[in-house]
């Protein structure tokens, strides 16, 4: 899981719900996904979905 947005350099650690990916998993937060990308991956114009959570205790 890539630990930062690639568009505002937000940090997204493996539990946050505000990660987005597409199906590369590039990875972008919410904000930008909303505002800026207008919810499509700038890097392969894919659909961005939520990004699954990462148990802490899972490492």
């Amino acid at each position: 899981m890539r630990p930062h947005c690639e568009c505002c350099d937000v940090d997204l650690p493996a539990t946050s719900t505000d990660a987005w990916i597409c199906s590369f998993e590039c990875t972008f937060c919410t904000r930008c996904v909303d505002t800026t990308l207008k919810q499509r991956c700038p890097n392969c114009a894919g659909e961005l979905c939520r990004r699954p959570t990462r148990n802490p205790a899972a490492g």
